[in-house]
């Protein structure tokens, strides 16, 4: 392997390019996700068929009342009855303090992609930031069983509880028109008035 070797007429960076501010900003997000990855370390995580037992009845029961507007009523407004077969298969990855049920993550399979139905997490646990985290463990699982996409769910255009998904790099939108756009990082905007 040949040396390094220092090219004294280089002259000094004195302004830093916009693709090394873009690339030093997206390695500042994926450290935000190494921070969430480590801050639940002690978590364990089980994938399995989704059945609705009473720990996920439970744990819906009290991450809804974090919601002011559009409360759901129940985990039927976003599962079926037969929640690992209808309309399509369905696996809940759960995860666990100890024996405890701290957040669980509905995802759809399909045979090239999977989607998010619905996630939910304890609000004691807050501050393990597990809606990032059970989106994080998602996205590894698609990748692990094969599939080549993930839709970490529902988002909105203006303002809303769910701005934390537009941190993620690569997020796109389709207008309906056939096309697939960019999706800006960051808080929404507000909505035009």
């Amino acid at each position: 392997m040949a040396p390094i070797v220092a090219a004294p007429d280089i002259a000094p960076v004195t302004e830093v390019p916009a693709a090394w501010r873009r690339a030093a900003r997206r390695a500042r997000a994926s450290l935000g996700a190494f921070e969430d990855i480590a801050r639940n370390r002690d978590l364990r995580v089980e994938a399995r068929p989704t059945e609705l037992d009473a720990d996920l009845l439970r744990m819906f029961d009290a991450h809804r009342r974090r919601f002011r507007e559009d409360v759901p009523d129940s985990l039927h407004n976003f599962l079926s009855y037969a929640p690992s077969e209808v309309p399509c298969r369905n696996e809940t990855l759960r995860v666990y303090a100890g024996p405890r049920l701290v957040a669980a993550h509905f995802l759809d399979l399909g045979r090239e992609a999977s989607s998010a139905v619905y996630s939910m997490f304890d609000p004691a646990e807050s501050r393990r930031s597990l809606g990032v985290y059970t989106i994080l463990l998602a996205a590894a699982h698609t990748r692990r069983t094969g599939r080549r996409y993930y839709y970490h769910g529902y988002g909105a255009r203006e303002p809303s509880p769910y701005d934390y998904k537009r941190n993620f790099a690569g997020l796109e939108e389709y207008d309906w028109r056939g096309r697939w756009l960019p999706v800006a990082r960051g808080p929404a905007d507000a909505p035009d008035v």
